[in-house]
Formats: structure tokens, C-alpha cells, sequence
């Protein structure tokens, strides 16, 4: 089977990717996907976002054990199926600022990743419930809901009002360019359920002749001919094969994509030969700089009065902030306080004792975090293990950030304007007071905010794996297209940037 362009991934990149491609008729596209399609009905409800991790559409990653959090495991959410972790995040829609994207263009030399050129890739992957204006769009395909005062919890309203009364700013939304103030949060969220980027992009149009989708694929290795990528090699319905293509587009994620490559001898040679293989294409980069964003959970609150059950996905609101002040309005976020309607906290914390509408948890964390960690194979094959190791906290920056962070949460959740919900501080608790009891605290109470970047980084220098146009180097028509090219990652969840990252190659395609 020959295409014109394969489509490694259909998960958002993916799905993006292979409706704007495929709107060239002549253009003969196919799509790899490794899970099957979802038809789960508890992955569209909204609130069940949490409780639905561990399915067989989650590839279920785990991290090694942290250091920087007492020696944790963390697990790692990734949907498997079309529509890829668009079938199990937390649907929140947060472009990121534009101090994000002058890092990008610190990092590639190249305005193309600025927020300004950004902007109309953003416009167009979105249908926004306020209508167009400067910075939204309402005819793209993806539902973004930003919700009022009919579908915001009472808490939450409260709590946006507390922020105000600390001299933190109100502001219309997270993806004006400026995330500095509180807001609630956009969500992917249509008729009370989930929307995956399958949904918009890539299901309307598969019945045009000239894009095809297979679900169930494994992808073991690329076949590499010279500096070209020859084909593929895949395990479909039972039977080992390889499909070829003039262009290949590795879509796969920030895990997957970096393991395929190493799998299939692209990488630092001293990874690869470890784990078994011999190096085909040198590529140091291939699998570092790995970082992600963690939450403190949390905060914990137990409530003077009942909290209502959550009419939209439990985190409903998120507050970026300053450490140059509450009143900066402007420049990069440097933390974030989340509300979170219900009692929330890491796996440290069993025994809270605090029920389902008996209190409410304020999340907090470090929005550009300096750790950064890497990825590697265990071995040849599609099923030895990843070593996944983001090393958290491992930096000064981002420990003391995120004692900043827990003493925010702290400020607002003792406020006078939320007097009237809190009861008591469950977590930390009156112990915690001193910044090694803050740092013990915070190293049991982080979880992953499920944004892993950077693995197949972009950049000017040769070391970077990926131009700043997304090809990969050494290899002339291998492409990447998701969230392992961000080099520094977005003060929000990376999301909304990957669909706008993914709408700007294909605007371009071919370069």
C-alpha cells in the first residue's frame, strides 16, 4: 500500500493534520492509528474525566520514581483511539500567552511561532460560543465553550470573586494573549459532552476517496533508505507489512513519537545501544528535554455548606498569576491557583475523609517549569517498557515556585470572600507552616497536569531533532507535527497550541 502522505497518529495533531491535507484531492493520504475507536459513554461525560484513566483507550504510561516527590510513581494518562488524548483530558481550551510563544521564537529563530502569526491558526480551529472578534473564531470545527454564570458553580463564582477582592484582575478568558487574572475556564464541551478533535476534524471528512484511516495498527519501526524514509513497518489485522509513502507525518505524541524513531535506530547511540539497537541515524535530542506541568492536590477544604455537584468538569477555573504582584495584568504566568468543585488530592492522601460534596480543593503549580527530564526505550520491541523520567523538581526555580504557588492558594482560600464555603483546611494543615514542611507537602501532593512536551524539540541549532519548519533533521520527508516539537511548554494545557501548531504546518504544507 503506497500514500502520497502517512499520518502517523490520529490523535489531534493527527486528525488536524489529515483533514487539511486531504482537502487536496489529488493528494492521497493514509492515517495509522493504534487503538480503536471509543464508543465508551462515560468518556463523553464531562465530570467522569478523572475516573476514566486506565481504560484500554489509555496507553497508561508510568514515570519512573521521583525523587522530587518522595519517590512517586506517577501515572500517565494518553488516549488511544481517534481523537487521541482528546478523549480523556480535561477538555479545558487555554491558548497560552504570548511571553509562551516568544520562547518558541527564542528557540527556532523563526516568527512563524510567534502569537501574532499564531493567531489565525487559532481563529480557525475553533467555533467560539461568544462569536468571532479579534482573537476568536466561530466557523472552525472545534466547540469552545466558555461557560457563565447558568453553568458555573456558586463556588466558583465566589471563588473569582475572592481573587478580585485580593486585587487580582477579572479577565474575559484565557486566550485573549494575556492569561494574568481569573476567569473560567473554556472548555471542548458541546450539548453537555465531550467533543474529541476526531469528532470535528477527522470523522466528517473520511469519506473522501482519497483519505483512509486504519485503527488497530502497530507501527514497529521506520524503514529508512538513505535520508529518506522509505516505509513503514506495521503489524495490521494479524499480518506484518510495510506501507509506503513519499511523506511521512509522526504524529504519535510526545511519548510516542521519540520511542518509534528510537525503536527504529534514530537517537543518541549510547540510548539506542543499551536498549539493544544499533544506531541507523544519530540524533542526540531524540527523547530529551522532556518536562510537563504538575498540580498540587491539593489544597483541601472542607466546606461549611454543601458544594453543588458540578454541571461541566469539576476543574472550573483557573487563575494564572505573577510573582511580581497579584495586579500585573501582563507578561508571563508564573503560577496557577485551580478551583476544583469537589475535594480533590494525590494518591498520598487516602484517608482525607472528606466526601463528594462536603468540600472543594484549590489546585496549584508552576506554569513554565525549568526540570526537564527524557525519554528512552528499554528495548527493540513495540512492547518492552518506556523509561519515562520527567525529573520533576529537580531545579530551585521550580520548587521555589511552587511553594509560591501552595501560598496562593492559601492567601484565596483563606480569604474573607470565600468565608462563607470554608469550614476548615484539611490539606496542608495547620502543621505545615516552614518551607521544608511546604516542600515535604508538595513532593506528596503533585500530579501530573498531563502535558508532556518537548521530546522531538524544535530549534535553530543542529542539535535540536526538528527544524523550525517541523522536519525532522537528517531525514528529508520525515515530518512532526504534535506536542513533542514545543520547546518550552505553554503556561496552560498544551492543547489548544497543538491544534494551532498543527493548523499552521498544514496552512504551509508543502513548504
Amino acid at each position: 500500500m503506497h500514500s502520497d502522505v502517512l499520518i502517523i497518529g490520529a490523535g489531534s495533531a493527527g486528525s488536524v493534520v489529515a483533514n487539511r491535507l486531504s482537502a487536496d484531492p489529488a493528494r492521497r493520504v493514509t492515517v495509522l492509528e493504534a487503538g480503536a475507536r471509543v464508543t465508551d459513554p462515560e468518556m463523553r461525560r464531562p465530570e467522569l474525566w478523572p475516573f476514566i484513566h486506565g481504560r484500554r483507550y489509555d496507553w497508561a504510561y508510568r514515570t519512573t520514581p521521583q525523587p522530587g516527590l518522595a519517590g512517586r510513581s506517577l501515572e500517565w494518562a494518553r488516549g488511544k483511539g481517534p481523537g487521541g488524548s482528546s478523549l480523556v483530558h480535561a477538555m479545558a481550551h487555554m491558548r497560552g500567552c504570548r511571553a509562551d510563544f516568544d520562547r518558541w521564537v527564542e528557540a527556532t529563530g523563526d516568527d512563524r511561532w510567534s502569537w501574532d502569526a499564531l493567531l489565525p491558526s487559532f481563529i480557525r480551529s475553533e467555533s467560539f460560543s461568544g462569536g468571532a472578534d479579534a482573537v476568536h473564531g466561530a466557523d472552525g470545527p472545534l466547540p469552545v465553550m466558555l461557560p457563565g454564570p447558568d453553568l458555573s458553580s456558586p463556588l466558583v463564582t465566589d471563588y473569582l470573586a475572592a481573587w478580585e477582592s485580593l486585587g487580582v484582575a477579572r479577565i474575559p478568558d484565557h486566550n485573549g494573549g494575556e492569561m494574568l487574572g481569573g476567569t473560567p475556564n473554556s472548555l471542548t464541551i458541546r450539548d453537555g459532552q465531550r467533543v474529541t478533535v476526531s469528532d470535528v476534524y477527522l470523522d466528517p471528512v473520511l469519506d473522501r476517496p482519497n483519505l483512509t484511516l486504519l485503527t488497530g495498527v502497530d507501527v514497529h519501526r521506520l524503514v529508512l533508505a538513505g535520508s529518506r524514509v522509505s516505509g513503514v513497518e506495521v503489524s495490521l489485522h494479524g499480518a506484518d507489512e510495510v506501507l509506503t509513502a513519499d511523506e511521512v507525518i509522526l504524529c504519535a505524541g510526545s511519548i510516542g513519537d521519540p520511542l518509534l524513531l528510537m525503536r527504529s535506530g534514530i537517537g543518541d547511540p549510547s540510548v539506542l545501544s543499551a536498549a539493544g539497537v544499533d544506531t541507523v541515524l544519530e540524533s542526540t535530542g531524540v527523547g530529551t528535554n522532556l518536562h510537563d506541568h504538575l498540580l498540587g492536590a491539593g489544597t483541601l477544604y472542607r466546606s461549611a455548606r454543601p458544594v453543588p455537584p458540578t454541571r461541566l468538569q469539576l476543574s472550573e477555573s483557573m487563575t494564572y498569576l505573577s510573582l511580581d504582584g497579584l495586579s500585573v495584568t501582563a507578561g508571563p504566568a508564573d503560577i496557577v491557583v485551580g478551583c476544583v468543585v469537589g475535594p480533590s488530592a494525590s494518591e498520598s492522601f487516602p484517608d482525607h475523609g472528606v466526601a463528594p460534596g462536603e468540600g472543594y480543593t484549590l489546585l496549584f503549580g508552576v506554569t513554565n517549569p525549568t526540570s526537564r527530564g527524557s525519554l528512552r526505550i528499554s528495548g527493540p520491541d513495540l512492547a518492552d517498557e518506556p523509561i519515562i523520567d520527567p525529573n520533576y523538581l529537580d531545579t530551585e526555580h521550580d520548587r521555589a515556585a511552587f511553594r509560591a504557588a501552595l501560598e496562593h492558594a492559601r492567601l484565596v482560600g483563606g480569604s474573607d470572600a470565600l468565608a462563607a464555603w470554608r469550614d476548615s483546611e484539611v490539606l496542608p494543615g495547620a502543621s505545615v507552616s516552614t518551607e521544608a514542611e511546604a516542600d515535604a507537602f508538595i513532593a506528596r501532593a503533585a500530579i501530573t497536569h498531563h502535558h508532556p512536551v518537548g521530546t522531538l524539540s524544535m530549534g535553530a541549532s543542529d542539535a535540536a531533532p526538528v527544524t523550525p519548519d517541523l522536519r525532522f533533521r537528517g531525514l528529508s520527508n520525515l515530518h512532526v507535527v504534535d506536542a513533542s516539537v514545543i520547546p518550552s511548554i505553554t503556561a496552560g494545557p498544551v492543547h489548544a497550541s497543538v491544534l494551532a501548531l498543527a493548523e499552521s504546518f498544514a496552512a504551509r504544507y508543502p513548504a
